[in-house]
């Protein structure tokens, strides 16, 4: 039996406390911080993810052996390095602080893609001394541009401009501050016109698995219209995706990457997301995360049918080779039920009604608590609904009528998750 912390208090970490307790290798189960849906199936500890101290104290207190760390942040500070050295015998899934580069910054990253020919969009990275010859870069074609912080910016960090003027100020405000010290540095990348979709992989440094397909849809309104948000909902597995396509995606994104990392003597226990764009048929790398994607976990889990834990304890102790991994052929789509007003300002401890009503959908809480028996909300994104269907149709019927069903003021979703696909 293992004992098992996740770090993180979203929609992701839900699902995978959700699916940590279906394991017959599953003793007790903490979340750091966690959240509403958490604390139903596991114990919510008030612990900050960067808060290392604590979360060591609490991983001796409770015996603790798989440290599983959901979101980027901890990462990129550090959290496999910390414990390694203060604990070495606690398992922790995730990259080190050198390794979590590949997504905390976007100039390493390109280096890393440029250095093992990994398909990706050309760059040019700019920083406040290199102000002329970026704007120089930006005069020298025609739009639409691309301007990338180089640091984390919470998913905010992205802008696609069509006008040169508007480039040229929005990368003078990026390096004057615009996203604090996250765009100090700005990348400018050539624009790709095609279709995104999400690679996951797990990987023990050495070996690696493929986990099922996703796409996320980021904006909030429907028809991909208006801001970027964290993730309105997603769609597993990815019908444009063809055999071929994903063939190509193994031999000339997944392997590459794989060498990179042992090239580099890189440490990495974990999952390696890699969001890309297929451009007439070909893929290139878009962007890479150091940790599950949110929210397609909520559809990529479902659809593992491998015992998780048996998952997580190959990766720590590098046994992913003799690991095969089962996938439901099934459907499944998730919908993610938002606060009025998300991406901007919006309301918190609005009461939650009608989740004991929901039926043949599983409810993940993203940003819920619990207060005096009661569920409210306590972030922008508040609940994903994700439900397995024989075809996409019939999954999305399912994630509708509970994302009606469930209630709380100004709650909103978008109708149309997966409509550009068959």
């Amino acid at each position: 039996m293992h004992n098992i912390m996740i770090l993180g208090s979203g929609g992701r970490e839900h699902a995978f406390a959700w699916k940590i307790k279906q394991s017959a290798h599953c003793g007790s189960l903490f979340v750091c911080p966690g959240n509403g849906g958490t604390a139903k199936i596991a114990t919510n500890l008030a612990i900050g993810v960067s808060d290392f101290a604590a979360i060591k104290a609490a991983c001796v207190e409770h015996s603790i052996d798989i440290l599983l760390v959901g979101p980027e942040i901890p990462l990129v500070e550090g959290v496999y390095d910390y414990m390694e050295v203060e604990l070495p015998e606690l398992a922790v899934i995730g990259p080190s602080k050198t390794a979590s580069q590949l997504e905390g910054s976007k100039a390493y990253a390109k280096e890393f893609m440029i250095e093992n020919n990994i398909p990706t969009a050309g760059a040019f990275t700019v920083t406040v001394n290199r102000l002329e010859a970026g704007i120089a870069h930006l005069q020298s074609y025609p739009g639409p541009y691309v301007l990338k912080a180089d640091g984390l910016a919470a998913g905010k960090g992205v802008l696609i401009i069509q006008d040169q003027a508007e480039a040229i100020t929005a990368l003078k405000e990026m390096l004057d501050g615009q996203f604090g010290h996250a765009s100090s540095t700005v990348v400018i990348e050539d624009f790709l016109d095609g279709i995104e979709f999400s690679v996951f992989v797990l990987t023990d440094g050495k070996n690696y698995k493929v986990l099922p397909v996703a796409k996320d849809y980021k904006r909030i309104g429907e028809n991909d219209q208006g801001l970027n948000t964290g993730g309105m909902g997603s769609v597993s597995p990815v019908s444009f995706v063809s055999e071929s396509l994903m063939e190509e995606v193994i031999r000339s994104i997944i392997e590459p990457t794989m060498q990179g990392i042992q090239n580099r003597k890189l440490t990495y226990k974990g999952f390696v997301f890699l969001g890309l764009i297929s451009v007439d048929n070909k893929p290139y790398v878009i962007e890479y995360n150091c940790r599950m994607g949110d929210p397609e976990t909520e559809v990529v889990l479902p659809r593992i049918k491998n015992d998780f834990i048996e998952l997580l304890s190959a990766t720590a102790d590098g046994s992913l080779d003799k690991v095969t991994i089962e996938e439901d052929p099934r459907y499944c789509t998730s919908v993610f039920l938002v606060s009025g007003g998300y991406p901007e300002k919006y309301e918190k401890n609005k009461e939650i009604t009608s989740l004991e009503k929901v039926k043949d959908s599983i409810i993940f809480h993203a940003g819920t608590r619990e207060d005096q028996g009661k569920i409210v909300t306590n972030g922008g994104r508040v609940i994903a609904v994700s439900s397995l269907g024989a075809n996409k149709v019939e999954a999305l019927a399912l994630s509708m009528r509970n994302a009606d069903i469930i209630d709380f003021e100004n709650k909103y979703y978008r109708k149309d998750i997966g409509f550009d696909i068959n």
